[in-house]
């Protein structure tokens, strides 16, 4: 306690749909301060969105309550913040809101997602990912300029980048992380201003860009009274949230890799080369240190125990699938009603059993987990015939990795050790992040990542686990969903 006591402390800001969220993290991990609030949303339709002003609102309450218990405020070194992928706004010269924010999963941009596909097919190309999507950043932001919201001069503004501004007293650059989805050229770190200005999109409304882990400006005398952080902290360009929570896995170094097991399985990695994915599935953010960090998010996930098990004691089930040997059929676990988007795309794509239904809750569970393993597995599959490395440590994060039985599962699926972090939340990496002011981020990650616990293959288990696999990759080929390059590569890795 006593080194901890004179240790630098670094803050980290998230902004999740539900709730802002401040932790206080020393040079070593050590938590010595937390503070949240809630947040609520608007959503008709395909519309979703949030008021900027109690983002700020709900910042002031997380960070006081998280200085409160500080021992010594003066001791924080540097802060900086995360926030949804794709949610943006537009501000006045001095970073204050003149519209609402269209959230992450607004959806109401089609048409101006069309144009900008046509305009900037090359420069997607180019970057990777093929297609910018319609809940992506850019095409809101076009319909935000369109559609008369707001009046006089009008900047564009990422949801970390209204926080960080409202720290700062002034509008401050954007991060390469957030920018991405608003079609900046990561390979160049730069706005390509030609696409911009075909799509309507003057270059004055642009912020400057830069690197996650570059100083952006300093804490001002109002950020300070509002939050309790003092005046002058230096302010670390942020990432999104998604990126954050990478970085509070430990998944940073080359060929390492997040698996993040929530309603949908979402995998996360770190590459030294851009990698290109013909079919648009993978698309990369670029880390603090200039590596890659290629993801893809699968509509698979935990949310099929809630559509096919309401109200089940998932608990009870995994204690008594313990006793079994493995399942007499085998889940396509989709979480949404319809569409897969990793590691395939499918539109049409429903969840299926691959036998007979199941004959009671626990063969229901034991096909469902073991379905999304086989997905999991599936997904690497596919990152490997693309040529991602994936030697690195993999850990395991979301409200899936909380069950010791889907963790072993998951290990006897792969074929490798699997780590759950101690801490992993977003704000968590903005701390490790802000950090990185004074050291490299593979420092940081070393010194402020520790592992909870550590998964390995089951013996037992490993040949249904297989099985299981390979009836997985025949039944999404045999619909014609799957692929048959990535049917064969994953046949070819199970053979091995």
């Amino acid at each position: 306690m006593k080194a901890e006591a004179t240790q630098d402390v670094w803050v980290g800001i998230d902004l999740g749909t539900q709730s802002a969220r401040a932790i206080a993290a020393t040079n070593g991990g050590d938590i010595v301060g937390s503070g949240a609030y809630a947040l609520s949303s608007a959503r008709v339709g395909n519309r979703h969105e949030q008021s900027p002003q109690d983002w700020w609102i709900a910042v002031g309450h997380a960070c006081r309550r998280m200085c409160r218990t500080i021992d010594a405020p003066h001791r924080i070194r540097g802060v900086a913040v995360c926030g949804t992928s794709g949610t943006v706004l537009l501000t006045d010269s001095h970073g204050r809101a003149v519209t609402s924010a269209l959230m992450y999963d607004d959806a109401r941009a089609a048409a101006e997602c069309d144009e900008a596909n046509a305009v900037g097919a090359a420069l997607w190309e180019k970057l990777g990912y093929r297609r910018i999507q319609p809940v992506w950043a850019l095409p809101k932001l076009m319909w935000l300029l369109r559609n008369g919201n707001g009046s006089g001069e009008r900047y564009l503004s990422h949801q970390a980048d209204f926080i960080a501004a409202g720290l700062a007293g002034t509008r401050v650059p954007s991060d390469l992380s957030n920018a991405l989805k608003t079609g900046c050229d990561t390979i160049l770190q730069r706005w390509d201003t030609a696409v911009m200005e075909r799509l309507g999109v003057r270059h004055e409304v642009l912020p400057e860009l830069r690197r996650s882990g570059a100083g952006i400006g300093a804490v001002g005398a109002a950020g300070a009274a509002h939050t309790g952080i003092p005046m002058g902290t230096p302010i670390i360009a942020g990432m999104t949230d998604g990126c954050a929570s990478q970085l509070s896995s430990g998944a940073t170094s080359a060929g390492s890799w997040n698996s993040v097991l929530g309603t949908t399985l979402i995998l996360k990695g770190t590459s030294t080369a851009l990698l290109h994915d013909p079919a648009g599935v993978v698309y990369s953010h670029r880390s603090p240190d200039g590596r890659w960090l290629p993801g893809g998010a699968s509509s698979s996930g935990a949310g099929a125990l809630a559509r096919f098990l309401p109200d089940a004691d998932l608990d009870a089930l995994a204690a008594e699938a313990e006793r079994r040997a493995g399942p007499r059929t085998l889940a396509y676990p989709l979480a949404a009603a319809k569409g897969e988007r990793f590691p395939f795309i499918a539109g049409e794509a429903t969840a299926f059993f691959v036998r007979e239904a199941p004959a009671d809750p626990v063969d229901t569970f034991l096909a469902l987990t073991f379905g999304l393993a086989a997905i999991e597995r599936l997904c690497f599959d596919y990152l490997d015939l693309l040529g991602f490395p994936a030697h690195g440590r993999l850990s395991l994060t979301g409200g899936g990795a909380r069950s010791r039985f889907w963790n072993d599962l998951r290990a006897t699926m792969l074929g490798r050790e699997l780590v759950v972090p101690a801490i992993a939340e977003p704000a968590f990496g903005m701390a490790i992040l802000a950090s990185c002011l004074q050291r490299p981020l593979d420092d940081a990650v070393a010194a402020m990542v520790r592992i909870a616990s550590r998964h390995e293959p089951q013996p037992q288990r490993v040949d249904s686990a297989l099985h299981a696999h390979l009836h997985m990759v025949d039944a999404l080929e045999a619909r014609g969903w799957l692929p048959r390059a990535t049917a064969c590569h994953a046949r070819q890795r199970a053979a091995r």
